[in-house]
């Protein structure tokens, strides 16, 4: 079967601009979006629980709350309380309301998603989360902390079967669906979903490498604020920008989203680098790719094959326009990746800047569960 790509479950204010320019937009997309490789039904759920219920925590939550062949069945967070949870999971400010089903608080450690039944944790040490009893065989380790192997293996002692970092990782393999998914093999017990930035360049370079080989490439990703960034200046220490203002700068900052690239495509180690501007929108990214090629092409023929690609082997994970879009046109898209035709340039036949938009929120959460079903196929 093929999953269809989830977007339109929230509704943000009849009366939001963007709201609308936003499901205006992926009204479009949702016809084409299709994850891009077959996964076989199962016939049980694929239960998963989530250590972490911050951004992506909460967005991989909606993501699994509406997919029929996956099973939310517990949550830890020892930061916040049931009730403040409910509310946080069904007010957003960019995704809209949680308007799927009605949300409800059982009691201080269970929640109810209509008739789901969600367990909820406030565990400091994973090793004490009691997945296994929860029935939780997958875990996404979403809190930013555990992000090594051994880290994260604490949650494994807790009863799950398999974890699935949502940040990049030092020692866990890594992997980004559409580019090296397939590598997975079922004794893998820990994995990384790699980092947003590097599930929209990944994809993107994988075509350029394929069809026209990079020599090397520098990437800069324009990418909206996160949670780490300062409301107002206070105190960095390791990265002194990164402590001014988040809301009034534009901010240089470092990123290894390049070089983790050629984690997932050896043929691409060393070749690439990149920085990164944190600028003030809340939400979507963009990636500026600036790459020498090995084989010459005009601007035409490099659209003309990552148009291929979204639309056949890449589908539902590397999108295509035309259209003249700006950030929050991609607000709510699923895909890891939509290039941008319009955006890039060729110096000559060799030299070329390809541009690619992404929903550094709503298209990696959905990427973490499609990682999690392709574990599952091959288990």
């Amino acid at each position: 079967m093929r999953v269809t790509c989830l977007s339109i479950v929230t509704s943000m204010p009849e009366n939001s601009l963007r709201a609308n320019r936003s499901a205006q937009h992926i009204a479009m997309t949702m016809s084409v979006a299709a994850s891009p490789f077959p996964l076989r039904r199962f016939s049980l759920e694929i239960k998963i629980g989530i250590n972490g219920f911050g951004r992506i925590g909460r967005l991989v939550a909606r993501v699994a709350l509406q997919s029929d062949d996956v099973e939310l069945v517990a949550v830890n967070d020892p930061y916040i309380t049931t009730d403040y949870m409910t509310y946080m999971f069904k007010y957003d400010s960019v995704h809209g309301q949680w308007k799927k089903n009605e949300l409800t608080v059982k009691d201080s450690k269970t929640l109810l998603f209509g008739d789901r039944t969600v367990s909820v944790f406030g565990m400091r040490n994973p090793e004490e989360i009691p997945w296994g009893e929860a029935g939780a065989e997958y875990v996404v380790e979403s809190t930013g902390v555990f992000t090594d192997k051994e880290k994260a293996a604490a949650h494994i002692k807790g009863g799950a079967k398999k974890v699935v970092i949502s940040a990049p990782s030092s020692n866990a393999p890594m992997f980004v669906v559409g580019v090296n998914e397939k590598e997975y093999k079922k004794d893998i017990d820990i994995v990384s979903n790699a980092s947003c930035t590097t599930n929209c360049l990944a994809p993107l370079a994988k075509v350029l490498n394929d069809k026209f080989g990079i020599v090397e490439g520098l990437m800069t990703t324009v990418h909206s604020i996160t949670a780490t960034q300062k409301t107002v200046d206070g105190p960095s220490m390791k990265d002194w920008r990164g402590g001014r203002a988040a809301s009034f700068n534009i901010i240089p900052s470092s990123t290894g989203a390049a070089k983790a690239v050629g984690k997932v495509l050896p043929a691409l180690n060393g070749k690439l680098t990149g920085m990164a501007f944190r600028v003030p929108t809340v939400d979507v990214s963009v990636v500026d790719l600036t790459a020498r090629l090995e084989k010459a092409a005009t601007y035409d023929e490099i659209k003309a094959a990552i148009k291929q690609e979204s639309e056949t082997n890449l589908k539902g994970i590397l999108g295509y326009t035309e259209d003249d879009v700006v950030s929050t046109d991609f607000i709510g898209d699923c895909r890891s990746s939509i290039f941008d035709a319009k955006a890039g340039i060729a110096l000559n036949g060799k030299f070329v800047k390809v541009v690619s938009w992404y929903d550094n929120e709503w298209g990696y959460s959905n990427r973490v569960i499609d990682l999690i079903r392709h574990m599952a196929s091959v288990a």
